[in-house]
C-alpha cells in the first residue's frame, strides 16, 4: 500500500511522528508527502532524507495562499524546486481553491500561478499533483494544454463524472481519498472510473474516515478496502494493482 498524499511534517504530528512513521513502516510501501509553502517545502526534503526510500517529497505551493501571494514569494518557491528537481518525485500540490476562496482577483491570480507551476513541470517533465476545489473542469482546462508532463494527477479529487471521464481520457490519474468511507460522491465516482487511473491517498492529518479525528497514513487500508467493495474485487488485487501505479507514476522503485 502506499499513500500518495499527505502531510506527515503539519504540526499535528509533532508529538508522535516518529511512532506513526514506525507504524507506517510496518504497513506500508512508502509514502509520498507532500509540502505547500516555502517552509514546508524544506520539512518534506528533511523528513524524506532522514526516511530514504519511505519518504517521498513533493514541493508545491498551495492555492489557498497561491491567490495572495507576492512575487518574490512565488519565485523563491519556483527556485527551490528548480533547485531540488532531482530529489522530488513530482510539483504540488498546486492548483486552484473556488471553496475557499470567493474574490475574483483572487481567483484570477491562482490560475495564472497555477499555469507557472504546470509550464515548469512541463518543461521539466516531472508529474504534477493538483489541488482543484469546485474549478475541476477550470483546472484540468489549464494543464491539458501542457503535453510534455508525463504524468498528472489530480488529488482528492471531487468534481463530475463528467469532467472525470475526460481526466481519465487524457491518461490522467484521480487519487481517492479517506472521504471514500463517508463521501456518496466519492463512492459514485470510484465505480466508473477505471482502476489503473486510480490512485490512494490520506491527505492526513486531515479527512479522517472518522470525522474529527486525525488522519493518518496507514488509513489508506480504509480506501482500498472500500475500493474493493465498491468495484467487487478482491483487497489484495486493489492493493496490488493501485500500488504498482503508484511507483509508475512517482518513480518509486
Amino acid at each position: 500500500m502506499i499513500d500518495t498524499h499527505c502531510h506527515i511534517n503539519f504540526d499535528a504530528f509533532d508529538d508522535d511522528r516518529e511512532q506513526i512513521l514506525k507504524k507506517s513502516k510496518e504497513k506500508l510501501t512508502a509514502i509520498i508527502n507532500s509540502g505547500t509553502s516555502i517552509e514546508t517545502n524544506q520539512q518534506v526534503l528533511k523528513l524524506a532524507n532522514e526516511n530514504s526510500n519511505f519518504l517521498y517529497p513533493t514541493f508545491g505551493f498551495h492555492p489557498i495562499e497561491s491567490g495572495k501571494t507576492d512575487e518574490q514569494s512565488l519565485n523563491k518557491v519556483i527556485n527551490l524546486i528548480t533547485e531540488h528537481l532531482n530529489e522530488i518525485v513530482a510539483i504540488g500540490e498546486v492548483g486552484m481553491d473556488y471553496f475557499y476562496i470567493k474574490d475574483k482577483k483572487e481567483r484570477e491570480k491562482q490560475g495564472e500561478i497555477f499555469k507557472k507551476f504546470a509550464s515548469l513541470a512541463n518543461e521539466n517533465e516531472i508529474p504534477l499533483v493538483i489541488h482543484a476545489r469546485d474549478c475541476e473542469k477550470k483546472a484540468y482546462n489549464i494543464v491539458k494544454e501542457f503535453k510534455d508532463i508525463p504524468h498528472t494527477i489530480f488529488h482528492c479529487y471531487s468534481g463530475s463524472l463528467k469532467t472525470a471521464k475526460k481526466l481519465i481520457d487524457n491518461g490522467y490519474y484521480i487519487s481517492f481519498s479517506t472521504m471514500i468511507c463517508y463521501s456518496h460522491n466519492h463512492q459514485e465516482l470510484v465505480k466508473e472510473i477505471p482502476l489503473e487511473n486510480i490512485l490512494t491517498e490520506t491527505d492526513s492529518p486531515y479527512l479522517a474516515p472518522e470525522r474529527g479525528n486525525r488522519n493518518e497514513p496507514i488509513n489508506v487500508a480504509k480506501v482500498i478496502e472500500k475500493i474493493a467493495e465498491l468495484k467487487e474485487e478482491n483487497i489484495s488485487s486493489i492493493d496490488k494493482i493501485t500500488e504498482n501505479t503508484a511507483k509508475s507514476v512517482f518513480g518509486i522503485k
